[in-house]
């Protein structure tokens, strides 16, 4: 199999626009990421996607391998189907945030070896869920999965519903998922996601996933310990900084 990482990188971003090329510790966000993506022995290749010149120039001046897409995708799904379209020769596409500087290798190859069965048609990461916050937290998407360890449903609330169980005793009484956002492809079927329309349930939680499931696509997941950093926010960054700078 031939395989392929694609890192998303916008330079609009309502929250903090040109994120990718912000300074963490000496180094862009979105080096930081590449860098990391690299050192994943499965993948034969790695390609920035942007809609940004100075994100193409900027990654081009580091080494890294970049193209331009265009300014109208309205997700990093989108813009991995259309490096797909542009270049041939590989059977598997990984989507990779580009917010996330300090990515684990292991979380891509991981994610890789869902692939080893034929049946995998899209792949993603859970963690299970260990505090009462993050049970909580509606930012935080939730997953249910069947005995094949196949996602049944996201969703922004605490799913399943423990119906006998008080709510302070649901995090001792069953184990909760939640979903980690980065995502492998077939590359034929990443070609026929991105020909997909809104559906209703991707309208009423906003996660894009459960579009994919609506028309009959089958999303395997597997379980990793690895807590991904994420950077939304100025605020974001100073944390990290914090964490791992000083």
């Amino acid at each position: 199999m031939r395989t392929i990482g694609i890192i998303p990188a916008r330079y609009a971003s309502s929250r903090f626009p040109g994120k990718p090329l912000i300074d963490i510790g000496g180094k862009s966000m979105i080096q930081r990421v590449y860098s990391q993506v690299r050192q994943t022995a499965g993948l034969h290749e790695v390609i920035v996607a942007t809609d940004d010149q100075r994100i193409l120039e900027h990654v081009q001046s580091f080494g890294g391998n970049a193209m331009m897409t265009s300014t109208a995708h309205e997700s990093g799904t989108d813009r991995c189907a259309e490096v797909i379209n542009k270049i041939s020769g590989f059977d598997i596409a990984i989507n990779i945030q580009g917010d996330e500087p300090f990515i684990s290798p292991l979380q891509i190859e991981l994610l890789l070896s869902c692939f080893q069965s034929a049946d995998t048609q899209i792949a993603t990461l859970v963690k299970e869920v260990k505090s009462e916050e993050e049970l909580w937290n509606n930012n935080t998407p939730k997953v249910v999965r069947n005995l094949k360890g196949e996602a049944i449903y996201f969703s922004r609330q605490t799913i399943p519903f423990i119906r006998r169980e008080a709510q302070d005793q649901w995090l001792s009484s069953h184990k909760f998922y939640k979903h980690i956002g980065i995502y492998g492809y077939r590359t034929d079927v990443l070609k026929e996601l991105a020909l997909l329309g809104i559906s209703e349930l991707e309208k009423a939680e906003a996660l894009e996933q459960l579009r994919w499931i609506e028309n009959g696509y089958r999303i395997q997941t597997a379980l990793t310990d690895h807590e991904t950093v994420a950077v939304d926010t100025p605020d974001d960054l100073a944390s990290i900084i914090d964490r791992y700078f000083k």
